[in-house]
């Protein structure tokens, strides 16, 4: 079922479960993020496909997340300090043009298959990848990642490895536009062994600790 949806293009791409601070101070944001606190209702995060991020009009990538605002730190002038965390997949079917901002008709995107039995053998060839990887990242970056437990669904544990992995942004777009879990989480096993490699390599350089900081994309 398709529903209108406020969309805030960005140079981000976020995945369900993932959360991400934003500071909202263009006029036309502070609209969209008042109008979504009054209503208790998301907007949707989509990356940009081309145009800018500041002061212009942007195309979005088909693909995004919904955003639900998990915390609201009211600045000076309007601005705000905002905590989002993602929610459900959307594809957008049509921009709706809006005065103050952008808006599209979009519909929901589950990812398929996610209960399967093919993708849970991929969720758990891909977990000691993942473990292995945030014990590089954690040592190039000098932070310690320690994750208790990962994700025993595939879902969870596939967008939590879209949403650490240090991959362009492109990557991660493919990433979240994947249709099929099993199809995601043997991708990112592919992807995570590549990484490993290419962090195992780089700790080999007693300089690559100054050069390594982690983002959340």
């Amino acid at each position: 079922m398709s529903s209108l949806l406020p969309l805030f293009p960005l140079n981000v791409v976020l995945f369900p479960g993932m959360a991400l601070p934003l500071h909202i101070f263009e006029p036309r944001y502070q609209a969209m993020i008042s109008a979504c606190i009054a209503a208790s209702g998301p907007f949707g995060v989509v990356l940009i496909k081309a145009g800018l991020e500041v002061g212009g009009p942007a195309e979005p990538h088909a693909i995004g997340t919904a955003a639900q605002i998990t915390k609201v730190k009211r600045l000076p002038d309007g601005r705000r300090n905002i905590e989002v965390v993602g929610s459900e997949r959307f594809r957008i079917l049509a921009l709706q043009p809006d005065e103050a901002y952008l808006t599209g008709t979009v519909e929901p995107y589950p990812l398929a298959g996610a209960e399967a039995a093919h993708a849970r053998r991929a969720a758990q060839e891909l977990a000691p990848w993942l473990l292995r990887y945030l014990d590089l990242l954690g040592e190039a970056a000098s932070t310690k990642f320690e994750p208790s437990v990962l994700p025993d669904h595939p879902e969870r544990l596939a967008y939590l490895a879209a949403s650490v992995a240090q991959v362009p942004l492109t990557e991660k777009q493919e990433l979240l536009a994947s249709a099929e879990a099993g199809e995601l989480l043997q991708r990112e096993r592919v992807m995570l062994r590549r990484e490993v490699s290419l962090l195992r390599a780089m700790l080999a350089n007693p300089r690559a600790h100054d050069t390594t900081p982690f983002t959340p994309n």
